[in-house]
């Protein structure tokens, strides 16, 4: 395990540092984890009439090593049914990110927003498919939360080591046909895939800590 993930004080001083300095991997690293080709999106462009939404990025101590909190959605949501996701949603009027991304994570799953500390957020990412702008909020915990998944709506709780997500063998390419076939990287937790703007944010959180993932390497496996 690299020395900066051996404990979760380091993982968020590691995270601080960078996110006080404004110097975020941005767009670049959130492309490590796109699909290719990519249409319908333009890096860095907010359409005017998207809505706003706001995710948290939590990290936390677990044994093995710190973590970060995923939900997987009930299968029979009508959208983005089974997916894997942050915990979040939209911003409501007159709220802050901030203050959408810790209420969402405590109606999601119960985590005790007065228990976070917040270290500042990542770069947003517009996500055509829903037309929302997604702001990712980072925060840490100094213990494992109390969690309860909100039943209609999350149907598991994941929590997956932050040295898994930068486990090459966890990182993989599949292909999704639609109008087109395309290869979307993802990350594997549990038995599940982890894709899309999820694993975008991820891409850019692993970043910051200098962590990027390379599932388009020759050595990246197909699950």
């Amino acid at each position: 395990m690299s020395n900066h993930l051996a404990t979760t004080d380091l993982v968020a001083a590691r995270l601080r540092m960078r996110l006080d300095r404004d110097d975020l991997p941005g767009t670049a690293a959130q492309l490590l984890m796109s699909q290719r080709p990519r249409r319908g999106w333009k890096p860095g462009v907010f359409p005017k009439e998207c809505r706003q939404a706001a995710v948290l990025v939590l990290t936390y101590p677990l044994a093995g090593g710190p973590g970060v909190v995923l939900t997987q959605r009930r299968h029979d949501l009508p959208d983005h049914a089974g997916q894997v996701s942050l915990p979040g949603g939209e911003v409501e009027a007159g709220e802050s990110l901030v203050a959408a991304a810790l209420r969402e994570a405590h109606e999601e799953i119960g985590i005790e927003s007065a228990s976070v500390h917040v270290l500042g957020a990542l770069t947003p990412l517009h996500v055509p498919i829903s037309n929302f702008v997604l702001h990712p909020i980072v925060g840490v915990m100094d213990h494992r939360p109390a969690m309860r998944p909100e039943e209609r709506e999350v149907a598991r709780i994941l929590e997956p080591r932050i040295a898994e997500l930068a486990d090459p063998e966890r990182q993989g390419l599949g292909t999704v046909q639609g109008k087109a076939s395309s290869l979307v990287p993802y990350f594997l937790i549990d038995d599940l895939r982890v894709w899309g703007a999820t694993a975008m944010v991820l891409a850019e959180f692993l970043s910051a800590l200098d962590l990027a993932p390379d599932p388009w390497s020759e050595t990246a496996q197909e699950q």
